[in-house]
């Protein structure tokens, strides 16, 4: 799959706990709302192996979308979140036992990408925005290279994900849900850069752009029908 072996020990599953709470809230919650509310369909095939680690890659456009990715995916994805939301009473034991990274905003935050390498040694699928925030559009407007450096320096492949009309589903701002149909794409792997040099960086963060970009305006695939992952 293109892991760079030398990189990253071997992998592990993703511990009890955080499979069990995923489980929990997958089956309680997100996919009822994923299949019910908004209609919901998965394209393409997330990951089969649980053992084995990917940077998922994706657009943005709300706030549902890491537990809408983390859903189609069929396994727990760790992204990284606002330090603030750690300092919420009932949300912070919560995000903590889905594997979410704090993350200063604004900051390079070495520290939170030291905990990123570290669930991908896990086993873990390690979620990164493309943009590093919401995008009004949905669309992938400024990549940044964050998960292009992730990939560099732990040496799994790059997994790109569009998530079609989140944005219309709960908007920034938006203090309710509209009833609009969310399609989940999942695209073909990209191997880890070799290099961590700038034109590198820019380069794989500019490929993955054009790549959800792509999913983002393609036609639905022949007999795609609802949400695959039971």
């Amino acid at each position: 799959m293109g892991h760079n072996s030398n990189l990253l020990p071997p992998a592990t599953a993703a511990p009890r706990s955080a499979r069990i709470s995923y489980w929990l809230l997958r089956t309680l919650v997100v996919n009822p709302l994923f299949r019910l509310v908004f209609h919901g369909r998965v394209e393409g095939r997330p990951p089969a192996s649980r053992g084995n680690p990917y940077v998922v890659v994706a657009n943005h456009g709300s706030d549902l979308d890491p537990p809408l990715l983390s859903c189609a995916m069929g396994r727990p994805v760790s992204f990284m979140a606002k330090q603030e939301l750690f300092h919420v009473p009932l949300l912070a034991p919560l995000i903590r036992g889905l594997g979410a990274v704090p993350v200063r905003r604004g900051h390079v935050d070495r520290r939170a990408l030291d905990r990123c390498l570290a669930q991908l040694q896990r086993g873990w699928l390690v979620g990164v925005f493309l943009d590093g925030t919401r995008s009004p559009t949905g669309m992938v407007e400024r990549p940044r290279h964050g998960a292009a450096l992730l990939a560099q320096r732990s040496g799994c492949p790059l997994l790109p994900v569009a998530i079609l009309n989140s944005h219309r589903a709960l908007s920034r701002g938006s203090m309710g849900l509209k009833l609009v149909p969310v399609t989940i794409r999942i695209g073909t792997p990209i191997p880890a850069p070799a290099s961590r040099d700038r034109q590198t960086m820019e380069t794989t963060s500019q490929r993955c752009a054009a790549v959800i970009n792509g999913l983002l305006t393609r036609a639905p695939l022949p007999g795609s029908g609802p949400e695959q992952a039971s």
